[in-house]
């Protein structure tokens, strides 16, 4: 599943094609993805002009000048592609030539009045999207219980050192909590544990305030970096406009289960274990 890297990629590459741009035209081609979608979804969504578009933790939120936000989840497998038909544009909207066809994962479909289209891709159908009130958004069942964005300022040590104070659970686990901190997930927990020097079998109250609170910028730098390559390609995510994420090749621990550590002068190889049934990839050297 697409983590913050790269769901902040996609958002980035939807922004200049979606922000105060005019949905002409909304087609909403089944009734559900992962969940129903909103009743009058498609009617909701014509003629409203998209006036910022955000990202909080996995998910892309489109503010609408109706005053609803669209909620994108991205699931396994969803993709928003950017299309613009071949030929020169002579009014907003018309074009001489069409779009591709229309392709059987393509649920949602979204018609700009610059003649771009963006279409919401997805094969296995885990993907989702909602309708909410912008002013009550933070009351939203997918965002009412979500922890600090880790680029914000209200991530910071002493709410990292708080959340993990006394928690009887694997550190590793417990930054995958939703609820401590926003849109980690398993491969950036993975690589910032191992930058970290931390094992994630530690207990998570058992780290000291100090190792905790390293944890802050390390978390910051892996993301920052993430997104700069474009996110990771594993399996089906792509970006925008279908190029590969590129971080994938700076992985210093997850998937190179076998494979020798990266840190010079160290002779042990990396190991997997499983924890809640995700994969954990580290160093038993480098990390205690």
């Amino acid at each position: 599943m697409p983590e913050l890297p790269e769901v902040e990629t996609v958002r980035r590459g939807l922004e200049p094609v979606l922000s105060g741009i005019k949905i002409v035209r909304a087609d909403v081609r089944r009734p559900d993805l992962r969940w129903p979608f909103p009743e009058r979804m498609a009617e909701r969504l014509t003629g409203a002009v998209i006036t910022q578009l955000r990202r909080r933790s996995k998910y892309i939120l489109a503010d609408l000048d109706t005053g609803e936000t669209l909620l994108i989840h991205l699931g396994m497998s969803g993709r928003m592609l950017i299309s613009t038909p071949e030929g020169k544009q002579d009014t907003p909207g018309q074009f001489h030539h069409e779009h591709q066809a229309i392709g059987k994962h393509d649920h949602v479909i979204l018609d700009m009045e610059t003649g771009a289209r963006i279409t919401f891709n997805d094969a296995r159908r885990f993907g989702a999207m909602d309708l909410m009130d912008t002013a009550q958004q933070d009351d939203h069942w997918l965002l009412s219980k979500l922890g600090p964005e880790p680029l914000g300022n209200a991530f910071n040590d002493t709410h990292l050192v708080t959340g993990l104070k006394g928690r009887k659970t694997p550190i590793k686990s417990a930054l995958l909590d939703q609820r401590i901190v926003a849109g980690l997930g398993n491969i950036y927990v993975c690589e910032a544990l191992f930058r970290a020097g931390i094992s994630p079998k530690k207990m998570a109250g058992q780290i000291s305030a100090r190792r905790v609170a390293s944890l802050v910028p390390i978390i910051r730098e892996i993301l920052e970096e993430a997104i700069q390559s474009g996110g990771s390609s594993l399996r089906d995510y792509r970006q925008t406009d279908g190029e590969l994420g590129y971080f994938q090749h700076n992985f210093r621990v997850y998937g190179r289960e076998s494979e020798a550590c990266v840190t010079d002068g160290c002779e042990k190889q990396i190991l997997r274990i499983t924890q809640s049934g995700r994969s954990s990839f580290y160093c038993p050297h480098c990390q205690r």
